[in-house]
Order: structure tokens, then sequence, then C-alpha cells
């Protein structure tokens, strides 16, 4: 007889934080045979007992709409053998260990199916054959009570919705055309960017899908207050919008390939919240047909670093057979990324960080772009581009980064340094905003040529016609020269400082033109660099361009920790209590390359020289996880301490 719990009352006495977890989904489908047939107590036991996580994510319902548990309102798979979430919950209470499930919201392809009339219409007048419309009656008929139905069957504590802000699109369905057609007063609707009133259309759009996603979630809290419920990748840059519905933490998915780059971006972006969240590792990489390339545990463990550094919390994703079960292999290899996170816990969860450098991230621009899936959020990988290189040159500089969005702009006035790279579109509000932070005191620069005609009247030189595409410009470094063709804008200094120059030529006698300025504005500088940096340095990694902007920003910027390593040395300043950590990240052989999929080996850095200012002498320094003393000299209100070597992975902890 299946374990069916009697609840008449949702509250939970425990809180159990979302530090570590375990994601299993096998998004149940028509032709499946034997799902659950496999699981046993015993099986959860030893995963439970290994692996020890804050919660499980367990299968329910994926993209094709059928349930992997017995429901009585939607489409349950055909091949459930056993109740598999009843096994699990059984399990999980007594080890006090959250139960959340995998729910896939607005695809769902068996109920698009059943209700045609319920999907999404294309701009053609055609429907969508697997999402649903979010002026539809599908939330109220099928969402809400399912996820009813599991409280109340399971008492589930939480619910991790997939397939929705990132899968859906703009819907010209009959009631979306005449509410927007009442809202705006206008007749004609538009059909693509090319047409009036498209910008109004989409932001109608992102406004209705909030006030579906607003439904369920406070439908749920109703039946269980303490109930945990998030949508993938909603307010991440997939979906930059103001956090203003009251969803009890963000998360996403990183699929393959190339991990790390992607959650040394989100991770940033989701700690700036100021919301507990996670990032999900995918335990695989793709290969031929899909076919599943398991990450050696190496890779894993770097890929953590990354999140908990930033006081995120980290989950894996594996998928069990088709009939549930979970082998020990797995076990143990989820149980070393366990433990590799929770002997760092008290020092990377819920820290907060030490303001450094804030590099801008420009929502106006990313939702001026039509993404070309279709969906309403924009998603534009190469708008992306600029913003990402220029953040892997500040981080394999050995800078503390942060990312602001033009939601949380206001925080910049913490920063002794603020970055704009290669925008063409903010706010009026952010571009006031930025102006405020230089006369108040603060550092901002700007690179691209089209981020500086934003603030061509304050930067001191005199623009030279339009930007101009130059194949062959070089900047020298102590090494080679550096190719960095493209879109730049000319200049003549006027009131301005020259501080970096460009060449034309490989040949240095021919002489160079002033490619970066620097103007003091009130109390404060504005520089700029005029030309291509973050996108060229995204698309080739140049060591001289990495170098010439770290010379740029040296004149402006004195960090509170200066590491000398190699760049691929990530340095992230968190603190917490009376804590300062500096989290040392080894991201040597990270894998960029789906070639290269699999990273079983991580060389050592090191020696490691840190120089810390601190005013004060600390209590105590020491490094996490050896809780090794650290011997250190100190003078003229300096810190300076060497690390033999890092593995993947330490924390140096320096108590005031």
């Amino acid at each position: 007889m299946p374990y069916i719990m009697s609840v008449s009352k949702h509250h939970s006495s425990k809180k159990i934080s979302r530090y570590f977890g375990l994601h299993f989904d096998l998004h149940p489908r028509e032709n499946d045979t034997c799902l659950g047939a496999d699981i046993t107590e015993e099986m959860i036991k030893t995963l439970l007992e290994n692996v020890k996580p804050d919660y499980i994510q367990y299968d329910c319902k994926g993209h094709p709409g059928y349930t992997g548990y017995p429901t009585k309102i939607g489409w349950a798979s055909p091949g459930i053998k056993k109740d598999s979430l009843a096994i699990w919950r059984k399990i999980t209470k007594k080890y006090n260990i959250d139960l959340y499930v995998h729910y896939s919201g607005a695809w769902d392809e068996i109920a698009a199916k059943n209700y045609p009339e319920w999907t999404i219409v294309n701009p053609d007048g055609s429907h969508d054959t697997k999402i649903l419309s979010f002026f539809s009656p599908y939330v109220d008929k099928i969402m809400i009570p399912q996820l009813k139905e599991l409280i109340e069957k399971y008492d589930i504590d939480g619910a991790w919705i997939d397939g929705d802000s990132w899968a859906v699109k703009p819907d010209w369905s009959k009631k979306a055309i005449e509410e927007f057609q009442k809202t705006y007063n206008v007749k004609e609707i538009p059909l693509s960017p090319k047409d009036p009133y498209w910008k109004e259309w989409m932001e109608f759009q992102r406004k209705k899908y909030l006030e579906y996603v607003k439904k369920y979630v406070m439908a749920v809290h109703d039946i269980k207050p303490d109930f945990k419920i998030t949508v993938n990748w909603l307010y991440s840059t997939i979906s930059p919008l103001p956090v203003d519905i009251n969803i009890d933490y963000l998360s996403g998915d990183v699929t393959p390939q190339n991990a790390i780059d992607r959650f040394r971006v989100e991770a940033r972006y989701l700690a700036s919240k100021e919301k507990t969240w996670d990032l999900m590792t995918w335990g695989f990489n793709l290969g031929e047909d899909n076919a599943r390339l398991f990450k050696p545990i190496t890779q894993m463990l770097q890929e953590a670093a990354i999140v908990i550094s930033q006081g995120g919390g980290f989950q894996v994703y594996y998928k069990p057979t088709r009939s549930g079960w979970i082998d020990k292999w797995m076990i143990k290899a989820l149980a070393k990324v366990s433990n590799f996170c929770n002997i760092r816990k008290d020092f990377s969860y819920k820290t907060r960080t030490v303001p450094q450098i804030a590099i801008i991230f420009s929502n106006t621009e990313h939702f001026s772009k039509l993404d070309e899936k279709g969906r309403i959020f924009g998603i534009v990988d190469k708008t992306h581009d600029a913003f990402k290189g220029m953040l892997h040159a500040l981080l394999e500089l050995h800078y503390s980064v942060d990312i602001l969005d033009e939601y949380n702009i206001g925080r910049i006035m913490e920063y002794p340094l603020v970055i704009l790279p290669e925008w063409k579109e903010l706010s009026e509000n952010s571009l006031k905003q930025l102006l405020s932070y230089v006369e108040k005191g603060g550092n901002l620069l700007i690179t691209g040529a089209y981020s500086a005609s934003l603030f061509k009247d304050y930067l001191g030189v005199k623009f030279l016609n339009e930007p101009q595409l130059e194949k062959n410009v070089y900047v020298p470094s102590q090494d080679v020269l550096g190719w960095i063709g493209g879109l730049w804008q000319n200049i003549e200094i006027e009131t301005a400082e020259c501080i970096g120059l460009k060449y034309y030529s490989i040949d240095l006698r021919k002489r160079g033109k002033c490619s970066a300025s620097l103007n003091h504005l009130g109390k404060g500088t504005i520089s700029a660099i005029y030309g291509p940096l973050g996108k060229i340095y995204f698309n080739w990694h140049i060591p001289a361009i990495r170098e010439f902007i770290g010379n740029i920003i040296e004149k402006v910027f004195s960090p509170k920790v200066k590491v000398n390593a190699p760049p691929y040395l990530d340095v992230v300043l968190r603190k917490k209590d009376n804590k300062l950590l500096i989290h040392l990240i080894n991201l040597s052989r990270k894998q960029t390359s789906p070639n290269y999929s699999l990273i079983d080996h991580i060389p050592p850095i090191g020696p490691i020289n840190i120089k810390v200012k601190m005013s004060k002498t600390p209590r105590n320094i020491y490094i996490v996880p050896s809780n090794e003393e650290l011997n250190y000299t100190s003078e003229n209100n300096e810190l300076k301490l060497n690390i033999s070597k890092i593995k993947i992975h330490s924390i140096v902890v320096i108590e005031k």
C-alpha cells in the first residue's frame, strides 16, 4: 500500500537551508513502462546517509506533461509501477530532509494536445504544440490543482518550476489581443519588432506572465505558508527583472557546455538580488545523440567553488534509470561533492560582498532585442558578449567583481570603481545615477564607442566624426602586441588626460593615437576606452588586452586585496560576522571546448602572494578547509602573506 500522508494543516517546525541539494528528474512520458519499479527505501537511505543533502528535488511532471505520480487531475504516465514520491517522502521525512518536486509549468505537451485552445497563438495564427498560454485556464484547471494535490497527498516542502520563464513566448490569442487593445487603446496589433507598439506589446506580455506566476505562487502559499517555490531562471540574466513576486528563492540549471563561465556570470548576478539563491550543475555534458558524458568529480568541484564563493547554494542534477534506480557510483560521486561544499559552508553560505568593482548589466538593452526563438524575455546571447568578456578580463586580473543591473544601480555608491562595458542603451535614470556617482566621488570606467557616446559631454574630449570600423588596431604589452580590431570612436583630448594609446601598425615607431582618457568630474573621475575591448576579449581572450585593461584600471582604483598569481585564479572578497573571507578558485584547465568536455585533473596553483589593506592587526589568519594558521607580515597598514598552493578552492579567513 503506498505511503500517503494525511495532512490537514500544513505547518512545519523545521527550517532547513537550501545550501546543498540533489535534483533527479525523468520527464515522464506516455511510453514509460517502469517508473518507480526499482526504488527502494534502502536505496534512498543509502543515498541520504552518504550524501547528507539539505533537500531532494525529485521528478513529478516534465515537459511531456505526464506525471510520475498517480494524479487524479491531469494525465499520469501509464508506466507508473510504484508511487515514487510516496517512498521518497516517507524516507526524507524520517531523515528530516526537505522534499521538493521538479514540475514543468507552461511547457506541457499533453495538456496542449488535449486543449489546443489553451496554447499560445503565434503571429501567423497557428497554435503552439507545447507551450500553454498564460491567458488560458491552464493555471486554474491543471497547475494549481496539481500543486495542491502534491501538498495534500505528500506534504512536499517546495517546487522547482521548470519550462516556464525561459520557455514562454508572446501570445496572439484573442484574449491577449483584446486586453492589449483595451489597455493601450489601439486597433492594430504588432506582429514583429518593426511594427508600432512592439515594445509595449512585449512589456504587456511580460506583465501578464508575471501575473500568471504570482497567481500560482500565492495559491500554494495559501495552502502551505512555508512552502518554498521558485521558477527556473526567473530574475536571472535570462529574465532580468526586479524581484517583485514572492517566490521563495532564485534558481537556475546551468546546462552543458562550458558551465564554468556561465556560473561566473549567473552566480554574481543572483548574488546581487539579496534573496536566497542556488545554481544547479548538470552532472554530465552531452555527447553524440545526447549521450551522457558524466563529469569527473574534480570538474563538479570546480563548478561548485564558483557558486558557493558568491554566497549561494549548489545542487547537482543526475538522471536515475527510468525505473528510479540510483547506483552506488553515483552516490559516491555526490557524497564527495557534498563534502566539498559542506566543509566550506560556514565561510560561504549567505556571506556578503566586500564591494570592490561593480560591472553594469543593461536591462534596457537586453529587453530591446528580439530573441531568435521568439521568447518574451529577449534572450540574445551575442548581446551579452562584450559584458561577459569584460567580466572575464577583470576576474583574470584577480579583481573581486560584482554585477549590478539597472534595477539595483542605486547600490553603486558602495563601490570604489564602476565599469560600464559596451552597452549601447541605458535608461535615463541609470545615466543620471552614474553621473551622480562620479560627482560624489566615484570612479566610472566606460568601454566601447557607443557607451562612451552616452557620456560624451562629460569625458573632456572631442569626438571626431562617427565611430569607425578599424581593422588593424594594436596595443602594446610587456610581451607582444594585442589586436583590438573593430568599432572605434576617435577623439581629441580637451580637458581630459590621455591614459592609453592604440597603434595602426606593428611598427611602434609610428605614432599612436589616444585610445583612453581620464577626466575629473566633481569629486570623482570618468574614464573611457573608446574601442571594443570586451567583445574582442570574449572572442579570443588576448592577454595583451587584459594587461591593457589592468593598466587603465590601476590609474583610478587600488583594490583592498592584491593577488600575484596566474590569470586562471579567481579572487572573491566576502565577509561574515567579523571575518574577511578571500576565496581563491583555481580555474586552470576549466572546460571551454566541447572537444575537451570532461576535466579530471586540475594542476594546483602556487605559490600565491597576497597583500591586504588592513588598518588594524587581525586576531587570527587561517585557511579553509585545512584550518592551518598562516604566517604574515604587516607594514604600513598592509598585510603580506603567502599561500604555497591552491588545489581547487581555498578561503583565507582574516578575523578582525
